[in-house]
């Protein structure tokens, strides 16, 4: 699929353990151009009116962006959509650092929690192969405490996303962090992540993203990033 999509899409089933792969939706895509729109798209399509934002009927969307991972300036963000434990309603939150691009290059667009684990878990993904690890001995852990734990215990470089003493206690406005200090910080997805159990995210990959023109489109990053520089002289 072109236009920077990598085409797929990871399906992780909490309650199961069940990780499946499946095809990113074309006609989705080029409607929301991915990240919070596709991921809203993914959250009414799999959910129904009423349900409680901390039972297992909520579902937790990660979603990149169709720029997230490219030259394009300021495309490093990504998205988290779920129904909001702090609003009742639609909840979304976003945040830049290295996890979004990490995330496409592990060989996906977005991730999507269903259900809810039994025991606290985490989900590592490294170059498009993706599995469900116990997380016990990280649950109470602090956000730089997790990171740290998963770098050596993973024993290769990975970009972490998880959850602190706040979201697995759900509190509804806990956020979800990335590299230590970056900030999903809106509408409690924290808390619909630790009420999944669903202690991290860490995920690496060299899955290429592709252009259909490259030379073109640095030329049009590069312009990006000049009116950029002016805006701050």
């Amino acid at each position: 699929m072109g236009n920077a999509f990598v085409g797929q899409i990871l399906r992780v089933n909490l309650t199961s353990g069940d990780i499946r792969i499946e095809n990113l939706d074309p006609q989705w895509a080029r409607q929301t151009l991915g990240g919070a729109g596709l991921a809203t798209r993914y959250l009414f399509e799999l959910t129904s009116p009423g349900i409680d934002p901390l039972g297992d009927e909520n579902v937790l969307i990660f979603m990149t962006g169709a720029l997230t991972g490219t030259p394009s300036a300021s495309a490093s963000r990504y998205s988290v959509v779920a129904k909001s434990p702090q609003t009742g309603y639609w909840g979304q939150s976003n945040s830049g650092g290295y996890f979004g691009p990490a995330m496409k290059r592990s060989g996906f667009d977005g991730v999507i929690f269903e259900g809810a684990s039994p025991e606290p878990v985490y989900l590592l993904i490294l170059d498009g192969r993706a599995e469900l690890r116990k997380a016990g001995h990280l649950w109470g852990m602090t956000v730089s405490e997790c990171d740290d734990k998963l770098q050596s215990e993973i024993g290769q470089p990975v970009t972490v996303a998880c959850i602190g003493p706040g979201g697995e206690n759900l509190v509804r406005y806990a956020g979800i962090m990335n590299n230590k200090h970056r900030a999903a910080g809106r509408t409690g997805m924290g808390a619909v992540m630790g009420s999944k159990k669903l202690k991290a995210i860490a995920c690496s990959g060299n899955q290429k993203i592709s252009l259909h023109n490259p030379a073109g489109f640095n030329r049009i990053a590069q312009k990006q990033r000049e009116f950029m520089d002016e805006s701050i002289l």
